[in-house]
């Protein structure tokens, strides 16, 4: 047998890969398209000029998705993935057209927290691994990751023109059509999903909360993604404050750093899975993002200095992105995998919402120095936990006709 027949992927993994990121891509594409332009649409909203307000409703839907990042999880366990994921997606429409048409900001927060009750990122990444074979699977991860991070570009340069067009009311509207379309996807696209061994929901929990690879990888997407919003917290002042840039441009920063970013990330991935460098290319990034916390807090001073740290930061977050997930899903039992990406969610989701609280908390009784402290702190246990891991074997599944 050539080796081809093995090194590439099939035509289904290759439709499972891109019709999953495609998944991905419309429904984080709506919830991209409202951070840029959210918090000026809630002044016109009764109550809309209370902050603490405008954050909660941003929040709501990261909080509502950590909560039932493990509950989804489980379920694609138990009932199958692709009726959880639809199940979700129906939550998530149903969300987006209650802030569509809601009078006040109380209104939209119920809409966000619905939104993030359709919490299907564990139940499709199960999916995706389900649909392929070990050695190609951080390729599909990469795809998905790739997806995200090229709406997440696309929202930050359509959404203001799209507010302007459409409003906010028809923004979120958009959302819900989007995940609509994501539904079609997912039952005529995406390939029909293996049968895969169950098993009771709390035993699976017991193996996973046990497990110490898997707890490492835990850790590691929390302190990713509490890094990621931290940033968030302070860097669009700095790019007016520092780099002199007003905010409609700010992503002229942000596009260019997202796409240089992918450039890189690929031949990483292709590295890790073709040469079994998987630890090397795991390892570096962490030690990368350990690197951009000093520059951002020591060497940030001007536009292209902030530019120069973004980039180097979304280079390691892409790359982890990727490699993330498919060691989850490498290393967690078959019949638990389910669950396993459902804590790893769920603590992606948390890193996310204590971001942005532990930033703006450090930021403004500390000073942003600390933030970047506690970033880099963050990085180096990290980093100690990433060194002391032991790689999965890649195990050749083989494909039945």
């Amino acid at each position: 047998m050539s080796v081809s027949t093995t090194d590439r992927m099939s035509s289904d993994e290759k439709r499972a890969g891109v019709s999953l990121a495609a998944v991905f891509a419309l429904r984080m594409l709506g919830l991209f398209l409202i951070l840029p332009v959210f918090a000026i649409y809630a002044k016109e909203l009764p109550s809309g000029n209370d902050v603490a307000l405008v954050g909660i409703a941003l929040g709501a839907y990261g909080l509502t998705q950590a909560c039932l990042q493990i509950a989804y999880g489980a379920a694609s366990d138990r009932f199958g993935r692709k009726p959880v994921i639809v199940f979700g997606l129906v939550v998530f429409v149903v969300g987006s057209f209650v802030a569509a048409f809601a009078g006040d900001i109380y209104i939209v927060i119920a809409g966000r927290v619905l939104q993030g009750a359709g919490a299907i990122s564990a139940a499709v990444t199960a999916l995706a691994a389900d649909l392929t074979r070990e050695q190609h699977l951080t390729k599909v991860m990469a795809m998905i990751g790739s997806s995200i991070g090229l709406v997440f570009a696309i929202s930050m340069v359509g959404a203001p023109l799209l507010f302007v067009s459409i409003g906010m009311p028809g923004i979120f509207a958009l959302t819900g059509i989007l995940a609509l379309l994501a539904i079609f996807v997912v039952i005529r696209v995406v390939p029909a999903a293996p049968a895969v061994p169950r098993q009771p929901t709390w035993q699976s929990f017991v193996e996973v909360l046990s497990h110490r690879q898997l707890l490492r990888l835990n850790f590691g997407v929390f302190a990713l993604h509490l890094m990621l919003t931290a940033m968030w917290v302070l860097l669009p002042a700095e790019l007016i404050s520092t780099g002199g840039l007003p905010v409609a441009e700010h992503w002229k920063v942000y596009l260019p750093a997202l796409l240089l970013s992918f450039v890189i990330m690929v031949p990483a991935i292709i590295v890790a899975e073709r040469f079994a460098r998987m630890k090397l290319i795991f390892n570096a990034p962490i030690v990368l993002l350990l690197l951009v916390q000093f520059g951002f807090g020591l060497f940030s001073a001007g536009l292209y200095g902030l530019a120069f740290w973004l980039t180097l930061f979304f280079v390691a977050f892409n790359i982890l992105e990727a490699t993330q997930p498919s060691l989850i899903s490498r290393i967690a039992p078959p019949h638990a995998k389910g669950a396993a990406l459902g804590v790893y969610n769920t603590t992606q989701a948390l890193g996310l919402f204590l971001g942005g609280v532990f930033g703006g908390v450090l930021a403004k009784y500390a000073g942003p120095g600390a933030v970047w402290a506690g970033g880099a702190a963050l990085a180096l246990v990290w980093l100690m936990l990433g060194l002391s891991m032991s790689m999965p074997p890649l195990r050749t599944r083989q494909q039945t006709a």
